[in-house]
């Protein structure tokens, strides 16, 4: 049976649903500390679980250890990946609360380890990025919310800051003006190393609040404020990845 996987953010560090869960603690080449993968059973469906930022310490975005994450996914040769991730709305339109599927990304991140080439190999991994996200997946996320009847924003550009600080006022003008939508911290490297392994990676992201200096954020953003959004909108996202799971097991 195939193996689905889900990737939980800030909002979702564990997987109640999962029954005879397993832990296991995967070596890697990237690193000496192991990557904590939890598996399991979900209605029928073998689903991998990975916390991003860890499940004991927790490790801010820029100091996440990508390669390794990504790298212990893909020993379960997953049938697809689904990454949560919580954001910050560019757009006074997009409603604290909401759920959105996006189709491209815009990397801001810096010093970050963005590929599995070393330098060492005999070849270059040159990948195709024009479509950051399995265009397919995508589709079939947007498939299932239609099957649940689960309002979502389909498509949008995630732009991806360094954090762990949030973004100033004129940092988010930048990124409105290059085409953002949303503001989140995570999804680069993940996504492009996911390609390298030939994984097929899409994204649900929970808007938790307003982008700095955009509507109620004007004066300042309140990160307690986000939390009751975040425990909603994370419970939908994890329902409709599993929905998508279904349907491709289907």
């Amino acid at each position: 049976m195939a193996n689905f996987a889900l990737i939980g953010g800030s909002g979702l560090d564990q997987l109640s649903l999962l029954e005879g869960k397993v832990i296991e603690k995967i070596d890697t080449p990237y690193g000496k500390e192991p990557v904590e993968i939890c598996r399991g059973v979900i209605d029928g469906l073998n689903i991998v679980f990975l916390s991003r930022h860890g499940t004991t310490e927790k490790k801010p975005p820029h100091m996440i250890n990508y390669r390794a994450n990504i790298w212990a996914l893909s020993q379960f040769e997953p049938k697809a990946v689904i990454a949560l991730a919580s954001v910050g709305a560019v757009l006074p339109e997009d409603d604290i609360g909401a759920i959105a599927v996006p189709d491209q990304i815009i990397d801001y991140t810096w010093g970050r380890e963005t590929s599995y080439n070393t330098g060492k190999e005999k070849f270059i991994n040159f990948i195709d990025f024009t479509y950051p996200f399995d265009m397919d997946l995508r589709e079939a996320i947007v498939d299932a919310s239609e099957e649940l009847d689960l309002p979502i924003i389909d498509g949008g550009t995630y732009a991806c800051t360094q954090g762990p600080r949030l973004e100033t006022a004129a940092e988010v003008d930048r990124i409105d003006n290059d085409g953002g939508h949303y503001v989140g911290m995570t999804l680069m490297p993940e996504s492009c190393l996911a390609r390298e392994l030939n994984l097929k990676y899409a994204a649900i992201c929970q808007i938790v609040n307003t982008a700095a200096g955009r509507g109620a954020s004007e004066k300042g953003i309140v990160l307690d404020d986000t939390k009751e959004a975040l425990t909603k909108a994370t419970k939908e996202s994890v329902n409709l990845a599993l929905a998508t799971f279904r349907s491709l097991a289907d």
